[in-house]
C-alpha cells in the first residue's frame, strides 16, 4: 500500500509516517520503478505500536528501544517492565511540576482584581519572575 493507505490505516498523518520510515523505526520497501514506498500490514502493526507508544510519551528513542523488544520474541519481559516502570515515574515528576505551576499561576490569578486597571500583578510576575 502507498503511504496515504498506511497513514489512514494506522491513524497518523502522512508526515509522521514518512519521517519515521526516514529515521528507520520502520523500513518499508521501495517500489524500484517509481521510488514510492510501498507499506506492509506488518510496517502498519509497527506504525500503530509506536501511535500508541508516543501518546503515552515514549520518546523516539524509546520507540525504537521498545519496537526491538516487539520484534523480539525471546525478549524478555523484565526490559519491557523496566522502560515502562521509567516512563511512570518520568510522568510522576512531570505532573508534580505541573501541580506546583497551577497552584503559584492560581495564587498569583488570584491577587488579581481583573479590572478596567492597567495594573495587573500577573504581568508583574511573569515579567519580573516576581512572587506576589
Amino acid at each position: 500500500m502507498n503511504i496515504g493507505e498506511a497513514a489512514k490505516k494506522s491513524n497518523l498523518p502522512i508526515k509522521t509516517v514518512r519521517f519515521y520510515s526516514d529515521i528507520g523505526l520502520i523500513n518499508p520497501k521501495t517500489n524500484e520503478n517509481s521510488n514510492y514506498r510501498i507499506f506492509t500490514n506488518q510496517d502498519i502493526e509497527k506504525l500503530l505500536f509506536v501511535g500508541k507508544a508516543r501518546k503515552f510519551n515514549f520518546s523516539i528513542e524509546e520507540c525504537r528501544e521498545l519496537l526491538s523488544l516487539y520484534e523480539n520474541r525471546t525478549r524478555s519481559s523484565s526490559e519491557v517492565k523496566k522502560l515502562t516502570l521509567k516512563k511512570i515515574d518520568e510522568i510522576d515528576q512531570k505532573m508534580s511540576e505541573l501541580n506546583s505551576l497551577k497552584k503559584e499561576l492560581s495564587r498569583v490569578a488570584k491577587s488579581c482584581n481583573g479590572d478596567q486597571r492597567p495594573e495587573c500583578p500577573i504581568i508583574g510576575f511573569l515579567a519580573n519572575n516576581k512572587k506576589n
